[in-house]
C-alpha cells in the first residue's frame, strides 16, 4: 500500500512538475550546477548557465534543446564564475551576480509590478505583472534573433566590436567598433517605403522585412540554401564573434547548427578581423582564413591568439629619417565608408608609395590598385585591417623603421611552392568546364538535329542537357558528368566538384550573377566558398509547347544560392560599384539574392 501511495505521489510530482511553466519570485540558478534550469512548457528552450570552454567563466542564456543559445544575459562575453548566480527577485528584477556579489547584469525591472514570469515555446523570456508583459528577451536581443522574434531600427545586434542594425531604409549594416561600414546591403526590388519596418527570420528559412502599419505580404530579402525544408529544426540569424552575419539551422536535439546563408562571402572582407597591423589571407589547404603580420618587422601582440593583431619591434618616431615603405605584393588594407572619401587620391603606384612616405606621421600605409583606376588609399595613424590574395589586383606598403624586412604570409602561395601544384588544378579545372560545356553543345546541336521537324520543339529543350547535368551533380553523380576517359587518370574529384559549380556559376544569365575572374581563380583553388548557384532561367517555366518539366528535373539547382548575390570580384577597397539586380527580379525560391551593395 505504502509503495502505490508512493508511486501516485511521484507521478503526480512530476506530472505538476512538467505542467509548471511560471517562475515565481525567488526563484534562482547556479552556475556550480549547470543542470538545474527552467524549461519552456515542451522543453523546446530551456535557460541555464554553461561553461566558456575549459575556463571557469560560466555564461547565463536561453538554449534550444540542443544546447544552442539563442539570447545571452548582457552580450557574449557576459561571464560569472562557477560561484555566480541568476536570480528573480522579488522586486521584479532579473539580476546576474558574480560569486562576490557584484551585479554584472540586470533587467531593470524593479518597480514594475512584476508577479510571474515565464519562458514560452518560441524562445521568449518574458516578465509580466498579471497578464500583461512588462519585459520580454525579445525587446533586448544580445546577438541572435529566431522566427517570431524581430529587430526594430533601433535595436542592434552586438558581438565582441561588431554590431549588426536594420536600417529605417531596409538596409542592412554591419559596423565595427560603432564606425567602419564594412557591409551595407539594400534591395532594389523593395523600392517601397516603410512606416514601422523590421527585421526578422520566417520557420521556413526567409530573411524578411516586415511592416506593421502595412497589410501587405513580408518583403523578402534573403534565404538560406534549405529554405521550406520542414521538420523539427530551428533556424536563426546570428552576428558571429568573427563579424559576419549569417543564418543557421539546427535540428532539434542538435548541439551543431550548420550554416545556410553569410553576408560576406570572403571571411577577410571583414574589418578588422585579424586585429590592428593584421594580414588576413588564406592556406592553400583550406578555405577558413589565417591571421599574420605583414612582415618581419612586426611581432604579434598575442602569439596564442593571431586575431588580436600585430605591433610594431621598432616605432617610427624611434628611427627619424631612416623610415621606408614595406611593399606587399597582392594586398590592400581595408578602406570602407565613414574613411573612404577621405584616404582616397588619385595616382600612379610610385606616386602612392612616395605620398605616404613623405608625409611623416600623417601616413602608416597605403594601398594601390592596379585595376587601371589609379585609385591610391592612404592610411593615417589608427586601426589598419588588412587582406592579402594572389588575385587582389592591388600592392601595399607599409611604413618601418629600415631594413625592411618582408616576410610573405604562409597562406600567401610564392612561385616556387605552387608552380607545379597550381598547373596540375588549372589544367583538371579547364579540361573538365571545357568537357563540360563542350557536351551541353554537342548534346545540344544532336538534340535540335534530331528533332528539329518535331512539333514540340522549340528554343527551351536545348536546355535540357544542362538540367540532365545539374540533376545528376545533384544526386552525387559526379562521375557520370565527367568524361569517361579522364576517370583512370587520377582525376581529384574535388576540383572537379569545385569546377562543374563554378561552370554552373559562369553560364548565368544575367551579368551581375556572373564571378569575376579573381573571383573564379579563388573559387577553383579552392580560397572561397562556392555556394549553389541559381537555376537558369528557362526552367522556371512549367511546361513547353506541351511537354512538361518535371520538378525532380529541375531541382538541382532550384537551391538558392547562400550568400548576397553571386560570388564578385573582390579587387574594390569598398562596396560601391556593384550593380543590383532588376527591380522585378522573381522572388520564388529559384531566384537569386535579392541584395545588393549600397555605398550610402
Amino acid at each position: 500500500m505504502n509503495f502505490q501511495n508512493l508511486f501516485v505521489f511521484l507521478c503526480l510530482f512530476f506530472t505538476i512538475t512538467k505542467a509548471q511553466t511560471a517562475i515565481p519570485p525567488g526563484s534562482s540558478l547556479s552556475a556550480s550546477n549547470p543542470n538545474l534550469t527552467w524549461v519552456s512548457p515542451n522543453n523546446t528552450f530551456y535557460i541555464g548557465f554553461s561553461q566558456v570552454g575549459s575556463s571557469s567563466s560560466y555564461t547565463l542564456s536561453i538554449n534550444y534543446n540542443g544546447g544552442v543559445p539563442i539570447w545571452t544575459a548582457g552580450n557574449s562575453t557576459t561571464t560569472v564564475d562557477s560561484e555566480g548566480s541568476f536570480r528573480f527577485l522579488s522586486s521584479g528584477n532579473l539580476r546576474l551576480l558574480n560569486g562576490s556579489g557584484v551585479i554584472v547584469w540586470d533587467s531593470n525591472t524593479a518597480g514594475l509590478g512584476v508577479t510571474t514570469a515565464s519562458l514560452d515555446e518560441s524562445g521568449n523570456l518574458v516578465l509580466k505583472n498579471g497578464t500583461s508583459s512588462v519585459w520580454m528577451t525579445f525587446d533586448h536581443p544580445s546577438d541572435t534573433i529566431v522566427p517570431n522574434q524581430t529587430l526594430r531600427v533601433d535595436q542592434a545586434l552586438i558581438s565582441g566590436s561588431y554590431s549588426f542594425r536594420f536600417l529605417s531604409s531596409g538596409n542592412l549594416t554591419l559596423k565595427w567598433n560603432n564606425s567602419i561600414v564594412y557591409w551595407n546591403q539594400g534591395n532594389a526590388s523593395l523600392n517601397a517605403n516603410f512606416s514601422s519596418p523590421t527585421l526578422g527570420i520566417q520557420p521556413t528559412g526567409i530573411l524578411s522585412i516586415f511592416d506593421a502599419a502595412s497589410t501587405s505580404r513580408p518583403r523578402d530579402v534573403a534565404y538560406s540554401n534549405d529554405y521550406g525544408d520542414v521538420g523539427a529544426r530551428l533556424r536563426f540569424l546570428k552576428l558571429d564573434k568573427d563579424g559576419n552575419f549569417r543564418m543557421y539551422s539546427v535540428d532539434s536535439g542538435s548541439k551543431t547548427p550548420i550554416m545556410a546563408w553569410s553576408a560576406l562571402t570572403d571571411q577577410c572582407e571583414v574589418f578588422g578581423y585579424c586585429g590592428n597591423m593584421g594580414i588576413c589571407s588564406y592556406n592553400v589547404s583550406s578555405s577558413s582564413p589565417i591571421c599574420d603580420c605583414p612582415s618581419e618587422n612586426f611581432e604579434p601582440v598575442d602569439v596564442n591568439d593571431s586575431r588580436q593583431g600585430c605591433k610594431r619591434k621598432a616605432e617610427i618616431d624611434s628611427c627619424p629619417g631612416n623610415a621606408t615603405m614595406l611593399e606587399i605584393d597582392n594586398a590592400k588594407f581595408l578602406t570602407y565608408e565613414p574613411e573612404l572619401r577621405a584616404q582616397i587620391f588619385y595616382m600612379g603606384i610610385s606616386a602612392c608609395r612616395s605620398n605616404c612616405l613623405s608625409q611623416g606621421s600623417a601616413c602608416i600605409a597605403s594601398t594601390s590598385l592596379s585595376d587601371g583606376t589609379g585609385q591610391c588609399y592612404s592610411k593615417p595613424p589608427g586601426f589598419i585591417s588588412g587582406y592579402r590574395n594572389p588575385a587582389l589586383p592591388s600592392t601595399s606598403y607599409v611604413k618601418v623603421c629600415g631594413p625592411a624586412q618582408p616576410s610573405p604570409p604562409p597562406g600567401v602561395l610564392t612561385v616556387e611552392n605552387s608552380r607545379s601544384r597550381g598547373l596540375r588544378v588549372w589544367v583538371v579545372c579547364v579540361a573538365v568546364v571545357i568537357t563540360l560545356l563542350g557536351l551541353i553543345a554537342v548534346e545540344s546541336g544532336l538534340w535540335w538535329w534530331c528533332c528539329r521537324n518535331s512539333p514540340k520543339f522549340d528554343s527551351l529543350s536545348a536546355q535540357y542537357a544542362l538540367l540532365e547535368y545539374a540533376s545528376e551533380f545533384e544526386k552525387g553523380n559526379v562521375n557520370s558528368i565527367l568524361d569517361q576517359r579522364l576517370i583512370d587518370q587520377g582525376v581529384d574529384i574535388e576540383q572537379v566538384t569545385r569546377a562543374i559549380q563554378v561552370s554552373f556559376w559562369c553560364i548565368q544569365e544575367h551579368p551581375s550573377q556572373r564571378p569575376m575572374m579573381g573571383k573564379v581563380v579563388q573559387m577553383l583553388e579552392g580560397i572561397s566558398e562556392i555556394e549553389k548557384p541559381p537555376p537558369p532561367k528557362a526552367i522556371t517555366e512549367s511546361s513547353v509547347s506541351g511537354t512538361s518539366i518535371m520538378s525532380s528535373d529541375v531541382s538541382a539547382l532550384s537551391t538558392f544560392a547562400a550568400s548576397a548575390a553571386a560570388p564578385s570580384s573582390s579587387s574594390s577597397h569598398q562596396t560601391v560599384g556593384v550593380s543590383p539586380l532588376a527591380s522585378g527580379i522573381n522572388t520564388e525560391r529559384a531566384s537569386s539574392s535579392l541584395l545588393y551593395s549600397d555605398p550610402n
